[in-house]
């Protein structure tokens, strides 16, 4: 039986494909927002919707139950939905978003690729962010997985192999390269102290390489706002520990050198394999936590 429902096919000009499911690597909450921001930003009208029974283990993302004065209210299942937006000034987005499947992904991806084909597009970006010691005083950098060099390399991407857990939202990424399809997964490193709050800057950086990308207009001004107010919270919390600040020295040092000339030893900051390996160590976590 199919897992996708079709609802409409929108007519669309020269489409980008977002992804942005729930459950996998977002430190900070970073695509999740920029996520909802995109969502937000331009008219959206849905195109499917996926079999949540055969994807979603329901005791492991339980539907919300409203229960009003003792009476029995609506159910709010998980859904995985993809939605089209066409009425961006420039080319059409598709966004898929919902929950990451816990079931059946070789059907679901497969059947998410030929949609996607059909619908005729053109790029599939993949959005995500995970904890890395960098400084909140610097602009956020990106990660990227691709299935190009060239693609891969104007955004920069972390010098070693590492193995991790994969994704639903990565195996659907890998398949869209597979088909031919040029495509990128995007990564914020968020500051590794503050990865369980929200980061808005890391969800503006996302959208502004999306923009970059695509050609599009996104206004993430909004984002850049609340992100400023953030750092200011953050720099009055650092600013009551000696040791805190010396953190935050110490990584604003590697942060300036990282592409310039290396580290000096004396501060004794972890190198690019060193930060592949937390990486792959944090992932690994993630993978198995339920």
């Amino acid at each position: 039986m199919p897992l996708a429902s079709v609802h409409n096919w929108p007519k669309l000009d020269r489409p980008v494909l977002v992804l942005g499911l729930e459950g996998w690597v977002d430190a900070g909450g970073a695509a999740n927002q920029a996520v909802s921001t995109l969502a937000e930003a331009f008219p959206r009208e849905l195109v499917a919707t996926f079999d949540s029974d055969a994807l979603i283990d329901h005791r492991s993302r339980r539907p919300v139950l409203r229960i009003s004065h003792g009476i029995y209210g609506q159910v709010a299942w998980p859904e995985l939905r993809l939605y089209s937006q066409t009425q961006t000034g420039g080319r059409s987005l598709l966004i898929l978003s919902g929950p990451e499947p816990d079931l059946r992904w070789h059907q679901w991806s497969a059947e998410v690729v030929a949609l996607g084909q059909r619908l005729g597009a053109e790029m599939v970006i993949g959005l995500g962010a995970f904890p890395a010691p960098v400084p909140h005083t610097r602009p956020v950098r990106l990660t990227a997985v691709a299935n190009s060099e060239p693609l891969a390399g104007r955004i920069g991407f972390i010098p070693a192999t590492i193995d991790v857990p994969a994704s639903a939202q990565s195996v659907l990424e890998s398949s869209f390269g597979q088909a031919g399809v040029p495509t990128v997964g995007l990564y914020a490193r968020v500051p590794h102290y503050v990865a369980a709050s929200p980061y808005p800057d890391a969800s503006a950086a996302l959208l502004d390489k999306l923009a970059e990308l695509t050609g599009l207009h996104i206004d993430t001004s909004a984002l850049h706002e609340a992100g400023q107010l953030t750092r200011q919270r953050i720099q009055a919390l650092i600013e009551v520990s000696e040791e805190h600040q010396d953190m935050v020295r110490k990584l604003e040092a590697q942060h300036d050198s990282e592409f310039t000339e290396p580290a000096p030893e004396a501060l004794n900051l972890p190198s690019g394999d060193e930060i592949a390996a937390e990486l792959e160590k944090f992932l690994r976590e993630e993978g198995y936590r339920e």
